[in-house]
Order: C-alpha cells, then sequence, then structure tokens
C-alpha cells in the first residue's frame, strides 16, 4: 500500500527556515515523481515543489524560487523541502504528493495530474 506521511510542520518567525519531510512506503522512488503542494486557509491547493523520479530534476512554483529547495535520501525512502527566508504567506498546510511516471525520469507532471496524497502538516509564519 502506497503510503505518504508528512512531518516537520511548525511555527515560525518570518525570515526563519523550517525542513519538512516525507517518509514514503509501499513503493519504489525511481518510478515516482514526488510533489510538495500547500493549501492556505480559502485558497485553492498549489504544487510548490517536485522532484522527478530521476532524484535530480527540480521544479519550483515562482513564489518559491531561490527560497526552497527539494531533496530525497533514497535509503530512507524520504523526501525533503527545505523553506528558508519563510514569509507569513508561506503559511498553509503543506502535502506531499506522488505520481508515477517512467524509470528514472526528469519529468515532473503538470501540478494538476497527482495521485496519491499524504495527509498534511500545518506551516505558520508569523510576522
Amino acid at each position: 500500500q502506497l503510503q505518504l506521511v508528512e512531518s516537520g510542520g511548525d511555527l515560525v518567525q518570518a525570515g526563519g527556515s523550517l525542513r519538512l519531510s516525507c517518509v514514503t512506503s509501499g513503493f519504489n522512488l525511481d518510478y515516482y515523481a514526488i510533489g510538495w503542494f500547500r493549501q492556505a486557509p480559502e485558497k485553492v491547493r498549489e504544487g510548490v515543489a517536485c522532484l522527478g523520479s530521476s532524484g535530480e530534476n527540480t521544479e519550483f512554483t515562482d513564489s518559491v524560487k531561490g527560497r526552497f529547495t527539494i531533496s530525497r535520501d533514497k535509503p530512507k525512502s524520504t523526501v525533503d523541502l527545505q523553506m528558508n527566508n519563510l514569509k507569513p504567506e508561506d503559511t498553509a498546510i503543506y502535502y506531499c504528493a506522488a505520481v508515477r511516471t517512467t524509470y528514472n525520469s526528469n519529468w515532473c507532471p503538470d501540478w494538476s495530474d497527482w495521485q496519491y496524497w499524504g495527509q498534511g502538516t500545518q506551516v505558520t509564519v508569523s510576522s
């Protein structure tokens, strides 16, 4: 059974950093792209970052470029989102997601084409 479990959300001051972790199980990361999404109150969910199944190609939404990075640890089956220079507008529930692609691919799908989701972790950035 494919599972995604997020952790690391917290309350942090503007300018601070957080590292979110997504523990994956039940599938091989070599065949799946992993993404991070977020949903702020009364807003639609948006894609934040994607890591292709190769573990090399990354994509980010414009608002987080230069501040967020995404990486994975295959032996631990985790995909982390490092968030630096956080802003109040980064406040949201952050979700980890997965979608089947091909082996060792650099491809990141459209933000609307994701299959599996975690339960989310709350990030709150105070001004």
